[in-house]
């Protein structure tokens, strides 16, 4: 149960501005501890091929960046713990060197077809490959070579929550709508070779 995530978010002042606007507040169930990630939850993750990660620079910007790769890059290596590779990109570093100074991190992921969102809350860590080979070759995502991976991150998991469907307009990608047309292609398919197959009309 996603018990800790509200715990963490809402504040006395995020209430007050519930009774504010609504009349009354949230409630918010004790927590005695992180969320643990469960099986509905791990297989949302394993199934992703992106999601947005946001860190805080020393002065208390924040700072959003997308991260994407084949599905199963994105790593559930136990209840409380996430990872991924780092590949090699812009050279800013931005994410990098705020981790250097403060460790919270907060996720979106999306699931557009399917109208779902899962938002995650952690203390992220970088990695040298060196620290840990093995880690290191298993997060390496698929199809991508091995130079391009620069470090890893390790997410240790606060909380988590599902949100509402609710205005996420469905999207898809290159390979769903491939999926969903292939019958319609092999379809046509077939009607083309039986008109190519009837006698001609004179």
């Amino acid at each position: 149960m996603s018990r800790h995530y509200r715990a963490t978010l809402f504040t006395p002042e995020v209430l007050a501005a519930q009774q504010a606007a609504y009349g009354q507040a949230q409630s918010t169930p004790p927590s005695d501890g992180p969320d643990s990630l469960g099986p509905d939850e791990a297989d949302f993750i394993a199934a992703c091929d992106s999601f947005y990660l946001a860190s805080v620079n020393p002065e208390g910007w924040p700072y959003l960046q997308h991260r994407g790769g084949p599905p199963g890059f994105f790593h559930v290596l136990d209840p409380r713990t996430l990872a991924f590779a780092d590949l090699r990109g812009n050279r800013q570093l931005l994410t990098v060197g705020h981790l250097a100074t403060e460790d919270r991190v907060a996720l979106f992921l999306m699931d557009y077809p399917q109208r779902r969102r899962l938002k995650l809350l952690g203390h992220a860590s970088t990695h040298s490959l060196a620290e840990d080979p093995a880690l290191a070759a298993r997060l390496a995502p698929a199809g991508i070579p091995t130079a391009h991976v620069e470090r890893y991150v390790r997410i240790r998991v606060v909380g988590f929550d599902w949100n509402c469907p609710k205005y996420i307009t469905p999207r898809y990608t290159a390979p769903q709508v491939a999926q969903v047309v292939e019958p319609l292609r092999q379809r046509i398919s077939e009607l083309e070779a039986q008109l190519r197959a009837r006698p001609a009309v004179t």
